[in-house]
């Protein structure tokens, strides 16, 4: 199967497939810039809990390149609360930063930038090495051959490596073990029609989009076996954050006795965050309900509320995927 990379770090530079732009341009950018990575996350260029990490890290260790020595300190500061300030919901951008921020404090100035570069570079090649872990451990879940719908897109775009929840799919799929995929077209940037869409193409995985009020008619219809989604945070009791729209989905299983699965990285888990309820949820701007892209469908002058995610209570949630296991309720992540 084809190999999809959402950011590379080559010659120096970041590589990045600008994702606002697919299905219908596959377009990469390259920087050195740490500002231009922070905007790109910002933008949604970047996107999914650990891809922002990793471009995070990378971002930091670009920061202090050709820094004269007496600079670092200021700028190192500078560059972290900048990245830092991008998305408040995703927990992996601020592990990221924290472990970066862990080796500035613990080196000499002479060779900090290739320190913290060589930081940079461990925590991407963990998130490769995570997302297979959790491909294999996503196996466990399926007893049958499956119909499968999932939410926004938790797969190689999402990830520096394979994914979460689109890359259980794909592995399972390679096993015999998925028949068809139901993607969520995901309201109000279409991560899934857009994105999860291109990925399961590119994949050969039979799949089809659908508006997200159309979920609950197929789960009416018996036509979905499973659920799975992928997650920006998890707090200590499994109360898990991830794309607005989730929440439904979890809600409609419980209905129709579905399993819901969680896919993420044990990096998504915030030990320090006891519940949902302490979990800041990101709001964005109103333009994106009222237009679509460049396109206006509505007022821009007309109130809209627009959360970018919500929280799913652990009660709702059958098992959460990690690299580590399957983790089944009473969830308990104090000390994973």
């Amino acid at each position: 199967m084809k190999t999809i990379r959402a950011v590379e770090f080559k010659d120096g530079k970041l590589f990045f497939i600008n994702q606002t732009k697919l299905p219908l341009a596959e377009e990469i950018i390259s920087t050195d810039d740490y500002e231009r990575i922070a905007l790109a996350i910002e933008r949604l260029e970047v996107r999914g809990a650990p891809a922002i990490g990793v471009a995070a890290a990378y971002g930091l260790a670009l920061a202090l390149k050709n820094i004269p020595s007496s600079e670092q300190s200021k700028i190192f500061f500078k560059a972290f609360e900048r990245l830092a300030s991008t998305r408040p919901t995703a927990v992996n951008l601020f592990f990221a930063l924290n472990e970066i921020k862990k080796v500035f404090d613990q080196n000499s100035a002479s060779n900090l930038c290739e320190q913290i570069l060589e930081r940079a570079k461990t925590i991407h090649e963990d998130d490769i090495k995570l997302c297979n872990l959790i491909a294999s451990n996503g196996l466990k879940i399926f007893s049958k051959k499956s119909r499968v719908l999932t939410h926004c897109n938790a797969g190689a775009l999402a990830t520096s490596g394979d994914g979460t929840a689109v890359n259980v799919i794909r592995k399972a799929f390679e096993n015999g073990l998925v028949e068809f995929v139901f993607a969520d077209e995901t309201r109000p940037l279409l991560q899934g029609s857009r994105l999860t869409a291109w990925e399961l193409d590119k994949y050969g995985i039979p799949f089809s989009i659908n508006t997200d009020s159309t979920a609950a008619f197929l789960m009416q219809q018996n036509k979905i076996d499973l659920v799975i989604v992928g997650a920006d945070r998890i707090s200590a009791n499994g109360d898990t954050a991830n794309k607005i729209g989730t929440y439904n989905l979890a809600v409609l299983c419980k209905h129709h006795n579905i399993p819901f699965y969680i896919a993420a990285p044990s990096t998504s888990v915030d030990r320090l965050c006891p519940s949902g309820s302490h979990i800041k949820i990101e709001e964005r701007d109103h333009r994106e309900l009222t237009r679509i892209g460049d396109k206006q469908i509505t007022r821009d002058e007309y109130p809209a509320y627009c959360p970018a995610f919500d929280v799913t209570p652990n009660n709702l949630i059958t098992a959460i995927i990690t690299e580590k296991q399957v983790y089944k309720p009473p969830y308990n992540f104090s000390h994973v």
